[in-house]
């Protein structure tokens, strides 16, 4: 009677630690390509041309889960560069929305916030919000919220509400959601010794304030313009660069209607992947949807390259036939 009263209570035990809730773990995402298209039309109204899409593809990859921690306030400084010298508040106030985007989670922990200043004083104090669905104890690379990373830059303490931001100081914004949907304004600055040691921000001619597309059918990189600069004469009855940049989307478009998710790639590399703008990320595409549009690669007007960003196809189609003369997309 024992040796049964032994076995049954061992069941019971058994049975209550199987029926412990564990804590579920799942990938928590966005559509990235969605928190920058206000800045650039901003951008565009400016007078940005060619560097507004380049620098908005280039920032809205950092909101991956592979992107370091300070990736997204770097890109929000080149925003805030380019937004300063073309002097548009509307551009300063999406660039600062920007770095308070929530970056994606591959596990539903906490994103890690960056331990540096920003170059840009407009930029002082500012810091991602999470995610409703992120832990809020745990964050990634094993951290627990109070350790070194877990805190905002220039603040002595976790944060209170969890996951909240200056732009949104209610707490996390929903999982998916862009907070430049959600708020009108970036907010007061936290953490008041967040901008003490930054160095002060370069002047509008700065090279710093050049943004890089990368062409991912080559190993090279090509600056991208200034909203003044033209294209070089024709010679010799060419369309000089202009011709061979809407050759190379055209060829750029033909492979990307090869690629899948299981495509091999290198870290880094941008592409489409069925219509969806794609970034390498371990070896392999992560995808995001091109909301109401597809996934393009475009001619650069002003200098040699191209950029890959979402588009509508008779929009991508005219701008390629610009390039060549003839034909699209």
């Amino acid at each position: 009677m024992v040796q049964l009263s032994t076995i049954l209570f061992a069941l019971t035990v058994a049975g209550s630690a199987t029926a412990a809730p564990a804590h579920l773990s799942k990938r928590i995402a966005q559509v990235i390509t969605a928190s920058t298209p206000k800045w650039e039309a901003a951008c565009d109204t400016a007078g940005g041309g060619q560097q507004c899409n380049a620098i908005a593809v280039t920032a809205f990859g950092t909101l991956l889960a592979a992107a370091g921690p300070c990736d997204q306030q770097d890109n929000a400084d080149i925003m805030m560069d380019l937004s300063k010298k073309l002097n548009s508040p509307d551009m300063i106030k999406f660039a600062q929305i920007f770095a308070q985007q929530p970056r994606n989670t591959p596990n539903s922990v906490s994103v890690e916030y960056c331990q540096k200043a920003p170059r840009n004083e407009e930029l002082n104090g500012l810091f991602q919000c999470q995610f409703q669905g992120a832990d809020p104890v745990n964050f990634t690379n094993g951290l627990k919220a109070g350790d070194a990373g877990t805190i905002p830059f220039g603040q002595t303490a976790v944060l209170n509400p969890a996951g909240s931001c200056p732009a949104h100081t209610s707490g996390p914004i929903a999982d998916g959601t862009q907070l430049v949907d959600q708020v009108s304004s970036p907010g007061v600055p936290s953490g008041s010794g967040s901008g003490n040691n930054a160095p002060p921000a370069p002047s509008p001619a700065s090279p710093k304030a050049a943004a890089k597309v990368a062409d991912p059918m080559s190993t090279t990189t090509t600056p991208t313009p200034s909203p003044a600069a033209s294209n070089p004469p024709s010679s010799s009855g060419s369309k000089g660069f202009a011709a061979q940049n809407g050759q190379d989307a055209q060829a750029l478009n033909e492979k990307f209607k090869t690629l899948t998710a299981d495509s091999s790639c290198t870290d880094g590399e941008n592409a489409c992947v069925g219509g969806d703008f794609a970034q390498c990320v371990g070896g392999k595409f992560v995808t995001s949807p091109c909301s109401g549009s597809t996934c393009v690669a475009l001619p650069l007007v002003n200098s040699r390259g191209t950029s890959i960003t979402c588009d509508t196809q008779a929009d991508a189609d005219a701008r390629i036939a610009n390039a060549l003369g003839t034909g699209g997309a």
